[in-house]
């Protein structure tokens, strides 16, 4: 009987510590050595503290910064360790309330804000924690940013190009603006007086 056994028992006990030691070792020292940062958590610092991550996104309600699209990721959004999307059909009552409460939120935030608004400024992500938004919406929020900071919506026009990012590879994605990065760019550059 252990005749049959023995081999099998080793087996289990090779792949067990070549699959679950030595490969995934290797693996997280390979990523530290070529992607460090990210391995990381792409994370943000500022003034010597960590204030967030390039990847997740993070809540901005005052007026002089840009704001995220909504987050449907745990009770109060932006809850990174319950990162889900709404799951609402597109006729469901309480999803078309809360896109229609967010378009009232931002037609009062936005008064100088005539066009149309931006769909990902009031539908929440697959995962609620999309750290972007279109340059079109970014666009949307200029005025009102440029109003809170003093400056002019030039500047804060210029701040969204420079902040945006092209597709993946010139080719995966749409065209897209960090919200966090661009809002530090502003306390950067224009403080808040």
């Amino acid at each position: 009987m252990w005749e049959q056994l023995l081999p099998g028992l080793r087996i289990k006990l090779f792949m067990t510590i070549l699959l679950g030691v030595a490969y995934p070792l290797f693996m997280t020292g390979l990523s530290q050595l070529i992607f460090s940062h990210q391995a990381n958590g792409s994370l943000v610092v500022a003034d010597g503290k960590i204030i967030g991550s390039e990847i997740i996104g993070q809540n901005f309600t005052r007026p002089e910064y840009f704001h995220p699209r909504p987050s449907a990721a745990g009770d109060k959004g932006y809850d990174a360790t319950a990162s889900n999307g709404s799951q609402y059909g597109p006729t469901n009552k309480k999803l078309i309330d809360r896109v229609s409460a967010s378009i009232d939120q931002f037609r009062k935030e936005n008064p100088d804000y005539h066009g149309p608004i931006p769909a990902d400024l009031v539908t929440a992500s697959a995962s609620g924690l999309d750290p972007h938004i279109s340059p079109d919406s970014a666009q949307a929020q200029v005025a009102r940013v440029a109003k809170a900071r003093g400056i002019s919506s030039e500047q804060t026009t210029q701040l969204v190009t420079q902040f945006t990012e092209g597709p993946s590879l010139g080719v995966l994605g749409e065209a897209r603006v960090n919200v966090l990065e661009m809002n530090l760019a502003l306390d950067k550059q224009f403080p808040r007086k």
